[in-house]
């Protein structure tokens, strides 16, 4: 700091003021004022329409890229929309399968058993007829049974051979009428 003032107090002295020393002399400055507008006129000429054309075109990329990226955007929430879409309808479609499983199963269920049922009943009946059937089968074969006992019986008693058909008569007559007692 000593040096700056020393050196202001000499050109004090001198007769010269401060601003001799910050201003170059007046042809210096009109020849850097000419130079700075030889400079600046073809920064402006040549320079300003590459910067700008360069600075529009990355403008109009990134306005490109933007309207793009909206583009994938409605797309992806089409997209979304149509995948909730399709999930909601095969949410729907699973329950009406379910609910027609159900319902097939419960037909089903009560064709079998409705099946089973008449099944059954043709087996009672059937069981009914044949022991019915069994039962006139024994009937008969007692008879048969009785009516040859009888003649046999009566034979030995009579002691001489008696018609069979005669005797057959009588004891069917015989058991007739016990049957309706």
């Amino acid at each position: 700091m000593q040096t700056l003032a020393v050196v202001l107090a000499a050109e004090a002295e001198e007769g010269g003021s401060g601003l001799d020393l910050l201003l170059p002399p007046i042809p210096e400055l009109i020849g850097g004022i000419i130079a700075f507008g030889i400079v600046f006129l073809t920064v402006w000429r040549f320079a300003a329409p590459a910067f700008n054309k360069m600075l529009e075109d990355r403008q109009g990329a990134i306005g490109g890229k933007l309207e793009e990226a909206e583009t994938i955007k409605a797309e992806a929430e089409q997209l979304r929309a149509d995948y909730h879409a399709d999930l909601k309808e095969s949410r729907t479609r699973a329950t009406e399968i379910v609910e027609q499983a159900r319902s097939d199963a419960e037909t089903l269920r009560a064709d079998i058993v409705a099946k089973a049922e008449t099944e059954a009943e043709e087996i009672r009946t059937r069981a009914r007829e044949e022991a019915e059937a069994e039962k006139g089968r024994a009937l008969a074969d007692a008879r048969r049974e009785v009516a040859n006992l009888s003649i046999d019986l009566a034979e030995k008693v009579v002691g001489e051979s008696l018609d069979h058909e005669t005797q057959m008569g009588l004891v069917n007559r015989y058991l007739s009428d016990l049957e309706s007692m």
